[in-house]
């Protein structure tokens, strides 16, 4: 029986510095470097959907929202993560390890546009390091396949509270900056799947 050769290790330093020349994005995970897959022309039009409709609404206010480049690292533990999108209000606080100054700490919203490989992953594991940011008030997690926009917002004693806004009639209301976001711009131009027939003998 042959086993598996053991997985690299790398040092914040090393990931911060092969990320500066890599021409794809990784994120980093208690010393293990991973890949980001692409998405798809749905996923990519929410995101730049969103981003202009957070954009206009952010105008004259003090918080500013920015797109998937911007790194994010969770302090409490040695990981680096990559969000579709993210809100900021106030000076930006850089993470100390990183010596580019490319990584911030205190995100006040983020936004996560859901794929079929990602989903489980937003929705989890991701979702759990995320709420150990102490600057986070709201999590929006966007659905590719229906339009269906989720938000998470930040209680006392640790709860989170989830509204769901379902219908591209519908508006979804993000408190932690206080906007709303109609679902028919965060979804215009995108074409959903066909929603298949539940029919005796369909598997």
């Amino acid at each position: 029986m042959t086993l598996p050769e053991p997985q690299p290790r790398y040092t914040i330093d090393e990931y911060v510095r092969r990320e500066l020349t890599s021409d794809e994005k990784h994120e980093f995970q208690d010393g293990e470097i991973l890949a980001m897959s692409g998405g798809s022309p749905e996923h990519s039009l929410i995101i730049v959907n969103t981003s202009s409709a957070i954009h206009t609404r952010l105008r004259g206010k003090t918080c500013r929202n920015y797109e998937s480049n911007l790194r994010i690292r969770i302090p409490s533990v040695r990981r680096y993560v990559y969000a579709d999108g993210s809100i900021f209000c106030g000076p930006l606080e850089y993470d100390s390890e990183d010596t580019s100054r490319q990584s911030v700490t205190n995100p006040r919203v983020i936004i996560e546009v859901l794929s079929p490989t990602t989903e489980a992953y937003d929705r989890g594991e991701k979702f759990s390091h995320y709420r150990r940011l102490d600057s986070l008030i709201e999590y929006v997690l966007i659905s590719q396949s229906e339009a269906l926009v989720e938000t998470y917002v930040r209680r006392e004693a640790g709860a989170w509270l989830l509204t769901p806004f379902t219908g591209v009639d519908n508006v979804a209301k993000l408190r932690g900056v206080e906007i709303e976001l109609p679902l028919k711009e965060i979804y215009a131009g995108v074409e959903f799947p066909p929603v298949k027939d539940h029919l005796p003998g369909n598997v």
